[in-house]
């Protein structure tokens, strides 16, 4: 397991997060969520399969999102029933180039979730590595988890490698501090520090908190340092370490625990 410091202060009893579990469970839940929960879709696609009448509970079947699943509820899609949410699991994986961060890709490339082992449960990426970057990428059984830790709120750094082409001029990097606007669109403060220069390349290390649709090579790009290379190397306190290229390890429950959001409640086992 790679390194993945612990949050500052005690964290709350094993007994009394459980108990914690319990009552978030009794209240019920937005279908939507339950289905994000399930791993099933994302809220939006969720919302989008309840509005298609592809979705009932207890026989009915729903018009609208406005619905709340309790314990004990029957829950089916296409007619078919789901089970109750899988405790919340997470993933490192060290995902390699040439794969696409997708469940089917319409051009036939092939996609992250094709190479991975089996046995595994559906999962969904928290956050996107484009076709030809490389590195770490958390995955999840819990698409309410994806979608938390995906939010710049939630404050988690993505860190990256970067190789670009050129000779990178320190000022501009350090003026990334500040943000900046690439055709139109306002990216928010960068970390770029200049690691190496290597004759017609250098290596930058780079950290952001946004972690748009390929936001560091836009940037790149605008400074004139086209991106030969890019590996992310942690996201949130969570890092890929010496995990192997291909290689995906279970990150241990109180791992999670210690690190997530305490106003995130995991599903109990």
């Amino acid at each position: 397991m790679a390194e993945t410091p612990s949050r500052q202060g005690a964290s709350p009893a094993p007994a009394r997060e459980e108990e914690r579990d319990r009552e978030e469970s009794e209240k019920g839940e937005r279908i939507a969520k339950y289905l994000a929960r399930l791993g099933v879709a994302s809220r939006r696609e969720a919302e989008e399969l309840i509005l298609a009448g592809r979705v009932s509970v207890n026989g009915t079947p729903l018009t609208h999102p406005a619905v709340r699943v309790l314990p004990g509820d029957i829950v089916l899609l296409d007619g078919v029933p789901l089970g109750p949410p899988e405790p919340t699991r997470l993933w490192r994986y060290h995902k390699p180039p040439g794969l696409v961060t997708t469940h089917r890709d319409p051009a036939g490339r092939p996609t992250v979730f094709s190479r991975l082992p089996p046995g595994l449960p559906r999962l969904i990426s928290i956050g996107r590595l484009d076709l030809n970057s490389e590195g770490l990428l958390l995955l999840t059984n819990d698409g309410e988890l994806a979608r938390l830790l995906e939010l710049p709120a939630t404050g988690w750094i993505r860190r990256y490698r970067v190789r670009v082409f050129g000779h990178p001029d320190p000022e501009r990097l350090a003026a990334l501090r500040e943000g900046i606007t690439v055709a139109g669109v306002r990216y928010g403060p960068i970390e770029a520090g200049l690691d190496a220069v290597k004759g017609t390349h250098a290596w930058l290390t780079v950290a952001l908190r946004e972690g748009r649709n390929r936001e560091v090579r836009k940037v790149m790009e605008a400074l004139g340092l086209p991106v030969a290379r890019l590996i992310r190397t942690a996201y949130g306190p969570f890092q890929l370490g010496a995990l192997p290229r291909g290689a995906i390890e279970e990150v241990p429950r109180r791992v999670l625990r210690e690190q997530l959001p305490r106003s995130f409640p995991l599903k109990p086992r």
